[in-house]
């Protein structure tokens, strides 16, 4: 069995823009041996690498985040530049001056490789760094400090496909090392006893060859199944919601398209009526395309249009061909939609139903984001309704209303311009 020895270094003294931390480290500590562990707060580092800056600490919360996870009364859950998802963006105004607030370190990974070359220069020994902060946890009380960097040590160990005592090849164990490091380190360190650094002593570990650092421990976002998984996220997801004409290749989760189309027949329609039908395109998709392709440029000239103007605009259908999934959406108003004598009771009666048809779209496209999927809503098959009906080979009342590309985004999509609120509601 293993044993270790976890220590808390006493001495450091305060840190200020500047400080040498491998000198302040070496000196509070001089028996340093190799594959010992040390463990750094967060904050001294920062304070060494001047990230106490004086602002309002709303105001740099603000700075710091890329993303707003959830958000109840004051206390906001953030993902900051670096992929960690915590309150308020990790900015501390304890032990501080007054006026002044900490931010965590521009690159953890990078500043605890600075502090192991420092000690090894000044020691001639090869320790592990691990550059810790506090986090909170979702689905448990209490704080607990984890790993935000990382040099010499793996933070992850992998034990998938290794065998158990009784024969069972592990499947999904991958144990958060550099995390358990920070936790042990915490208990001899303390938030009172200005502590900032620990070492472990006695423990096996893996060293990180290829330089990953504690980046690995940030789940990717395609990978995180709770990445919107509260009331406020899932508001969120409408802001967030993009439309996305480039994709990567990988395959969509149908589950996920099935759960937004769950998302989409939740929609209000007029007369308690069920008016939304959609496509999933697989098979047919190039014969569809191929189709709507010719329909679109007989169109094209006969209205007058030039070879030249015509392949500017047959370039836009692109992202149908090349999104992994193509979804045509329909609406069905037979059995639903009631018969008027007259024009103005009818085409009111037509456009409520062209109301509930969007809304079940709009619902299926943020359901889609909420799912961390791209998607683009095109108007085409609206244009020749007859050929889609034809090749797909649906009823007559079925109205094809446009076409949804669905996919991975292929990078972030462009930012949507200002809109102030009051522009569009009129109070009276």
């Amino acid at each position: 069995m293993t044993r270790l020895e976890i220590w808390g270094l006493t001495g450091i003294g305060e840190v200020v823009e500047g400080t040498d931390l491998a000198a302040v480290i070496t000196e509070a500590e001089p028996g340093l041996r190799d594959g010992d562990i040390v463990v750094v707060t967060s904050k001294v580092v920062s304070k060494a690498e001047g990230r106490v800056v004086t602002c309002d600490r709303e105001a740099a919360i603000t700075a710091e985040t890329v993303r707003v996870v959830a958000k109840r009364g004051s206390t906001a859950i953030v993902e900051t530049r670096h992929g960690f998802v915590l309150a308020a963006a990790g900015v501390d105004a304890s032990n501080v001056p007054a006026g002044t607030v900490a931010l965590l370190p521009e690159d953890p990974d990078r500043s605890a490789g600075r502090i192991r070359a420092g000690l090894r220069r000044r020691l001639g020994v090869t320790v592990a760094v691990v550059v810790t902060d506090t986090f909170g946890r979702p689905w448990r009380n209490g704080l607990v400090d984890v790993a935000i960097g990382a040099a010499g040590i793996s933070a992850l160990d992998d034990h998938r496909g290794r065998v158990d005592a009784h024969g069972h090849t592990l499947e999904m164990t991958v144990t958060a090392v550099a995390d358990e490091i920070a936790a042990a380190g915490e208990l001899v360190k303390n938030k009172l006893d200005a502590v900032p650094v620990a070492v472990v002593r006695g423990l096996t570990y893996d060293v990180d060859a290829e330089g990953l650092g504690a980046r690995t421990l940030v789940r990717p976002a395609d990978e995180d199944m709770f990445r919107l998984g509260t009331e406020e996220a899932k508001r969120q997801a409408v802001l967030d919601r993009r439309t996305v004409r480039r994709f990567t290749d990988a395959v969509v989760d149908r589950n996920s398209v099935d759960r937004a189309f769950a998302a989409a027949v939740t929609a209000p329609a007029p007369h308690h009526s069920t008016p939304w039908r959609f496509v999933v395109v697989d098979e047919r998709r190039k014969e569809l395309l191929d189709a709507m392709l010719d329909a679109w440029v007989a169109d094209l000239r006969a209205d007058g249009f030039t070879d030249e103007q015509v392949t500017r605009r047959i370039a836009r259908g692109d992202v149908l061909r090349t999104a992994p999934l193509l979804v045509v959406p329909c609406l069905v108003t037979s059995g639903g939609a009631h018969d008027y004598p007259d024009d103005k009771r009818s085409t009111a009666e037509r456009e409520m139903f062209l109301v509930a048809m969007g809304a079940g779209v709009e619902n299926f496209l943020v359901a889609l984001a909420s799912e961390g999927l791209g998607s683009a809503w095109v108007s085409s098959t609206m244009f020749c309704k007859d050929v889609v009906r034809s090749v797909l080979e649906l009823p007559a009342d079925w109205d094809p209303m446009g076409a949804v590309a669905v996919g991975h985004p292929a990078g972030d999509p462009p930012g949507r311009p200002s809109r102030e609120v009051a522009g569009f509601v009129l109070d009276r």
